[in-house]
C-alpha cells in the first residue's frame, strides 16, 4: 500500500503563497490524488483532486486561488496556494484511491498522509 508524506506548510500572512509536496513510496501513475484539510473543531474537506491524465478538480471556494498537479516521475503530488485568508487555516491532508473518478468525499480515499499545518496569520 502507498505510503504519503506530506510537507510544506507553515506560517504565511493573508494574501502570501505556499506550496505544498506530497511524496509517495511508489509511482501514482495509476492512483488519483487529492487534498483535503481540516480546521481545528471542523469536518475535513475538499480542496482538490488530479487524476493520472491531468484532469482536476478544484472546491468551489477556492478555484482560482488553489491549483492541483501531479509529478508521476517523482511520485510527487503538489498544492499550490495563493492569496491565502485566515479562513484556510487547517491541516492540508494528501490522499490517493485507485478507483475512477475524482472523487470529493473523504471515504472514497483509501490512502491518508498525516497532514501539514497551514496557518494564515490577519
Amino acid at each position: 500500500q502507498v505510503q504519503l508524506v506530506e510537507s510544506g506548510g507553515g506560517l504565511v500572512q493573508a494574501g502570501g503563497s505556499l506550496r505544498l509536496s506530497c511524496a509517495a513510496s511508489e509511482r501514482i501513475l495509476a492512483y488519483v490524488m487529492g487534498w483535503f484539510r481540516q480546521a481545528l473543531g471542523k469536518d475535513r474537506e475538499f480542496v482538490a483532486a488530479i487524476n493520472w491524465a491531468g484532469d482536476s478538480t478544484v472546491s468551489d471556494s477556492m478555484k482560482g486561488r488553489f491549483t492541483i498537479s501531479r509529478d508521476n516521475v517523482k511520485s510527487t503530488l503538489y498544492l499550490q496556494m495563493n492569496s491565502l485568508k485566515p479562513e484556510d487555516t487547517a491541516v492540508y491532508f494528501c490522499a490517493a484511491k485507485r478507483s475512477l473518478g475524482l472523487n470529493s468525499f473523504s471515504s472514497d480515499y483509501n490512502y491518508w498522509g498525516q497532514g501539514t499545518q497551514v496557518t494564515v496569520s490577519s
